[in-house]
C-alpha cells in the first residue's frame, strides 16, 4: 500500500464519522478479526469484506481520493460502520502491498472515475446568453424591490429609536426576511434575521444592532449603485445579497491543500447542517473555504479530516473576499501532513483581516494561523499572546464547545507556545485547531 507516514491517524478516520454512535460502531472494527480479502492500490483505495450477522460478508470499498465510501451493507450511513472499520484497519497495520482492485471494487472506482469526468464534458454546452440575460435582468429587479423596502424598514428603525425592540420582538423581522426571501436576496435575508435576535443577546445589544444595521444599509446603497462599482467589489456585493456566480467562473488553482479546520453549524430552524471546511495552500499560501450543506437528520457527504494534505483543483468563486472555493478534480490520496503550518504574529493577522475588510466591508472574520502563541486565561476573558513580543488577541467565545476547546488548548499549550489556527475577527479570534508542540499532530477545538 502506502510507508507508515502515508496513512492516516486513527482521529482523521474517526473525524469522518457521521455520529458518535458509527465512531463506536466503527472503532469496534478497527482490527483484522472480522476482515478478510483486504487490500489496497497504489492509486489510493482500499477494500475487504467485513464478517457481519449473515453468512455473507460485507463487501466494502473507499476511495481515498474522495475520500468516498461503498459498502454492500444496508446502512443508510456515510461513511458506514465498515467503511470507518477498514479505514482504522488500514491506518493501523496497512494493508500490505500494493495490488489490483478485485473486479467488485474496480466497477465501482471506474464508475466514480467515469462520473468525475462528465461534468467536464457538460461545461462545453453552449448557453443561451440572452435567455440568461434576461432572467438576470428579472432577478435584479426583484431585489432593487426588495432593497428599497428594506430601506424603508431600517428608516423605521431608526426613526423610531432602538429602545423598544427588545417589546416588539423578532416576529416583525423574520417578515421581513420573508419578503427579501421572496425577492430573491437570501443574503439579505439572513442578515436581517441576525439583526432580528440581536436584542435577546445581553447587554451591550444597542450598539451592536446599530453596527448590524448600518452594515446592511451599507449593502443596501452598494447593491443600488453595483453597476458603477469595481467589478471586484460588485462581485462582493452580489455575492453578499445572495446572487451566486455563474457555474465555471473564478480562478482555478491547483495546488496541495492543507486541511485547517472542518466543524458544522445548524441553522436557527434546524433544518440546514452547513460544514465549513478550511483549506491552505502549500504552494500557493492561499486560504480557501469550501462549503458542504446537509438536509435535516444527516450531515454533510464532504468530510475531510484535519491535518490531510490533498492534490486538487479549487475554483474560487468571484467576491467574498476571495476566500470561497469549490474543490474540483483530486489527482491523489489525501495524506498526512508531517508538520504544522507556519503562523504569524496576533499584528500579521490584525493586519491581514483589516485588508481583507478593505476588499470586502461585510466580512466577519479571516482565516489565520498564529504562531507561536501562549492562551492566557484571564478574569476579563482569555488571550493569545504572541510568545516573542508584547501583542495579543482577545479569543471570541462562541458557546459551550468552544470554553472547552480553551482548556484542551491549555492543556496542549502547557503554559508554552503553540500554533494554533482560526477566525480572526472584529470579536476576537476564535481558536478551531491546534498542533501539538511535540509530534506537530492536529487538535480540533470544534
Amino acid at each position: 500500500m502506502t510507508e507508515q507516514g502515508d496513512r492516516w491517524t486513527a482521529e482523521q478516520v474517526l473525524a469522518l464519522a457521521p455520529d458518535d454512535a458509527s465512531r463506536k460502531a466503527g472503532g469496534r472494527l478497527g482490527g483484522a478479526g472480522p476482515w478478510s480479502q483486504t487490500g489496497g492500490s497504489a492509486s489510493g483505495s482500499v477494500w475487504g469484506w467485513c464478517k457481519g450477522s449473515g453468512s455473507t460478508p460485507y463487501r466494502t470499498v473507499v476511495d481515498l481520493t474522495g475520500p468516498a465510501y461503498k459498502c454492500s451493507c444496508p446502512s443508510r450511513k456515510f461513511p458506514c460502520k465498515h467503511a470507518l472499520g477498514l479505514l482504522l484497519l488500514w491506518a493501523a497495520e496497512g494493508l500490505g502491498e500494493p495490488a489490483e482492485a478485485p473486479d467488485w471494487a474496480s466497477q465501482w472506482l471506474a464508475e466514480r472515475a467515469a462520473k468525475a469526468a462528465r461534468p467536464a464534458a457538460g461545461a462545453a454546452k453552449p448557453v443561451d446568453e440572452e435567455a440568461a440575460r434576461r432572467r438576470a435582468e428579472r432577478r435584479a429587479a426583484r431585489v432593487g424591490a426588495g432593497v428599497t423596502e428594506l430601506e424603508q424598514r431600517l428608516a423605521d428603525l431608526l426613526r423610531g429609536g432602538l429602545a423598544g425592540q427588545e417589546q416588539t420582538g423578532y416576529a416583525g423581522w423574520e417578515e421581513t426576511a420573508a419578503r427579501m426571501v421572496d425577492a430573491q436576496a437570501p443574503g439579505l435575508a439572513a442578515r436581517v434575521r441576525e439583526l432580528g435576535t440581536i436584542p435577546s443577546c445581553g447587554p451591550g445589544w444597542p450598539a451592536r444592532m446599530l453596527e448590524e444595521a448600518a452594515l446592511l444599509h451599507l449593502l443596501d446603497r452598494a447593491w443600488l449603485g453595483v453597476s458603477a462599482l469595481p467589478e471586484p467589489l460588485a462581485a462582493t456585493v452580489r455575492s453578499r445579497v445572495g446572487i451566486p456566480g455563474a457555474s465555471g467562473e473564478g480562478e482555478a488553482v491547483r495546488d496541495h491543500w492543507l486541511v485547517l479546520s472542518q466543524y458544522d453549524s445548524v441553522s436557527a430552524d434546524g433544518r440546514l447542517t452547513t460544514r465549513r471546511i478550511w483549506l491552505r495552500g502549500l504552494g500557493s499560501g492561499r486560504p480557501a473555504l469550501v462549503l458542504d450543506f446537509g438536509p435535516p437528520g444527516r450531515p454533510p457527504g464532504l468530510a475531510l479530516p484535519v491535518g490531510l494534505v490533498l492534490e486538487a483543483e479549487a475554483r474560487f468563486r468571484p467576491g467574498s473576499a476571495g476566500l470561497r472555493a469549490d474543490l474540483g478534480e483530486r489527482f491523489a490520496a489525501a495524506t498526512p501532513c508531517a508538520r504544522a503550518p507556519a503562523g504569524v504574529s496576533t499584528e500579521a493577522a490584525l493586519e491581514a483581516y483589516g485588508a481583507a475588510l478593505r476588499e470586502d466591508p461585510w466580512l466577519d472574520s479571516w482565516p489565520v494561523v498564529l504562531g507561536p502563541v501562549v492562551p492566557v486565561p484571564g478574569e476579563l476573558g482569555w488571550q493569545l499572546a504572541d510568545a516573542e513580543g508584547a501583542s495579543a488577541l482577545p479569543v471570541a467565545l462562541t458557546g459551550a464547545r468552544s470554553r472547552s476547546g480553551l482548556w484542551q488548548l491549555a492543556a496542549l499549550s502547557g503554559g508554552g507556545p503553540v500554533t494554533v489556527f482560526g477566525e480572526c475577527g472584529h470579536r476576537g479570534f476564535t481558536p478551531l485547531t491546534a498542533w501539538q508542540p511535540e509530534t506537530a499532530e492536529p487538535v480540533a477545538l470544534v
